[in-house]
């Protein structure tokens, strides 16, 4: 039994695509037609073809890419790759789904900052001589996604070593950051030191100098939100005639143990001078 033959025409009215968008898929070997006439190089397909380009239009409306669809058409088992690839897509939308409520909650907290309702006011102020209990590392760059992944194991580092030593561990913890050689960070976590100072193994006794004019911001809430605020908090040194001249700190007034939270409470600070 011969099988009926639809022109390209028919056939893509049939999956509700374009004439161009089979030619496109011929061209790149993702559905190839049933015949070719060899006179005049018309596109002929067979119903048992549709299954395989609704197959297609229906990855193409879920995002998927043609190389990745091209590439499952290939696969013995096609059920076992339809699921691998639809597993891949779900993880991909899913991720999207999360850096997108980052987006939005950033543009929300800009458009209450731009309403005057978000940030705190800068403050000026000087800074008392600290004495802390630090431990140390080094981030390849600027920004969460570098500093991040060395706070956490940092911190858990400074915890057991200060509980092993036997000493407090006495809020508020502070951070401070150095600009490294090889554009890195140098990223330096702390806590208060009791009167006197007891030094041990796993940590270093610090003393963070006074800073006789620090520009601080109040933080509220997580970290999501924190570079909008040190954002906010050098627009406004730059503005009221200032420079930067030396470390900035992250002293965090209120953070009830080591998951962020809405509840954090953090001031910004960073010593500056008139320009």
């Amino acid at each position: 039994m011969v099988s009926t033959m639809y022109t390209i025409g028919e056939f893509a009215a049939l999956a509700r695509v374009s004439v161009r968008m089979l030619r496109h898929y011929d061209a790149i070997g993702l559905l190839e037609p049933a015949r070719v006439d060899p006179r005049s190089g018309y596109r002929f397909y067979v119903i048992d073809q549709l299954p395989s380009l609704l197959r297609i239009v229906e990855l193409r409306e879920l995002g998927v890419g043609l190389d990745r669809i091209l590439a499952l058409g290939r696969d013995d088992d096609t059920d076992a790759g339809l699921r691998a690839v639809l597993h891949e897509r779900r993880s991909e939308l899913e991720a999207s789904l999360v850096a997108d409520r980052a987006r939005l909650a950033r543009i929300e907290r800009r458009l209450r900052h731009l309403e005057g309702t978000a940030m705190s006011d800068v403050v000026y102020k000087s800074l008392d001589p600290l004495t802390v209990y630090a431990a140390h590392g080094h981030a390849p760059g600027m920004g969460p996604e570098h500093v991040s992944p060395v706070i956490g194991p940092l911190i858990g580092r400074l915890d057991d070593a200060l509980v092993a030593a036997g000493r407090p561990l006495i809020e508020p913890g502070v951070f401070w950051y150095d600009d490294a050689d090889d554009d890195g960070l140098d990223v330096h976590v702390s806590y208060v030191a009791e009167a006197p100072p007891v030094a041990g193994d796993g940590y270093d006794v610090v003393e963070l100098p006074g800073v006789p004019t620090a520009a601080t911001l109040l933080h509220r809430g997580d970290m999501t939100g924190l570079g909008e605020s040190w954002m906010h908090l050098m627009e406004k040194v730059v503005a009221d005639g200032y420079r930067i001249s030396g470390p900035s700190r992250e002293v965090y007034l209120n953070a009830e143990g080591h998951e962020p939270g809405p509840d954090w409470l953090t001031e910004l600070q960073v010593p500056v001078e008139r320009t």
